[in-house]
């Protein structure tokens, strides 16, 4: 069994995917769980410490972002130092049954959290996949959390270690980019990039394409935020970045599949992108967010982002 064209499905895609037919799929193109404790359904690891995703008052104030506790990288207990194969296993449970629907030579584009994105790429390669590159999308603006320590000190009334440690802070330095993975399927042994390019319509990449949205064919690259492409997800991405990556490495009227829709972006840009769609998203209220999307961009009722400007 398939799912019609251009289809938006409310569940599980570990195990829809199960229902989509074999070597049918041109292009998957999703933002993952990076598994890092964003909301309660980016906890893929064994959870136990009450204080996890829970708030600071530091935290309320700060606005949208960074609201939730996560685990320091240090952990809590040596159970927490489990959480990196946990999110490795995590991403085996889905990685083989993406191997199975995707055409022979087919691109995968993985946006991934930089802190464990090594696991994954170790989950897709023992599934089958080649990893071809890592991309580095640079979001151009970014916040910037990193706590002063000599305030720690200062609060503790320690003034001498305050002072010594002026100008040192406590977390990371400004996320300015992101990594997305490139992953393929190999083509059959013993054939040829070209002639699997003529017998599934995949494998190579679009320069030119590339080269129309971002000027050089490198992997590093600049993409502002507009202001359409925030507000729906709390890790929502532009919509001009998923519609790059679908134009560099599929054709007009190929299948762009998102197991991990979130608010619908991937989709969203398959439609700008003249390209079929397949999406999935387990959760209810984002799935209602995808579909509103898509019901208002089918209908012509969407304001091009041409008419936007990027976020300060």
């Amino acid at each position: 069994m398939s799912f019609p064209e251009n289809s938006l499905i409310q569940g599980d895609s570990i195990q829809h995917l199960k229902e989509v037919d074999a070597e049918s799929i041109h292009l998957i193109l999703s933002d993952i769980p990076y598994g890092i404790g964003v909301e309660d359904w980016d906890v893929l690891h064994a959870n136990t410490n009450s204080a996890y995703l829970g708030s600071s008052p530091a935290q309320e104030k700060a606005g949208a972002i960074f609201k939730k506790r996560g685990k320091p990288l240090n952990g809590w207990s040596e159970a927490d130092r489990k959480i990196p194969i946990q999110y490795y296993e995590w991403c085996l449970t889905w990685a083989k049954e993406w191997f199975r629907v995707l055409k022979p030579g087919a691109s995968v584009f993985i946006c991934a959290g930089r802190r464990l994105a090594h696991r994954c790429i170790c989950a897709m390669e023992d599934s089958g996949f080649t990893w071809r590159d890592m991309l580095s999308w640079d979001k151009v603006k970014a916040p910037h959390r990193a706590q002063r320590i000599s305030i720690v000190f200062e609060r503790r009334g320690d003034w001498e270690a305050a002072e010594k440690w002026e100008g040192w802070r406590v977390g990371n330095l400004r996320p300015r980019f992101e990594p997305i993975l490139w992953f393929t399927k190999p083509y059959p042994v013993g054939g040829t990039i070209a002639t699997n390019l003529l017998e599934n319509q995949v494998g190579a990449y679009n320069e030119t394409a590339f080269v129309q949205n971002v000027q050089q064919p490198d992997n590093l690259f600049s993409i502002p935020a507009l202001k359409s492409d925030t507000g729906l997800h709390p890790t929502q991405k532009p919509v001009r970045l998923m519609q790059l990556l679908i134009e560099t490495v599929t054709l007009p009227g190929q299948i762009v599949c998102d197991p991990f829709c979130g608010s619908g972006t991937t989709l969203i840009a398959a439609i700008r992108s003249n390209r079929k769609y397949l999406g999935f998203e387990i959760n209810p209220q984002y799935y209602q967010v995808a579909q509103q999307r898509i019901d208002m961009e089918e209908s012509s009722l969407f304001i091009p982002d041409l008419l936007e400007v990027p976020v300060k």
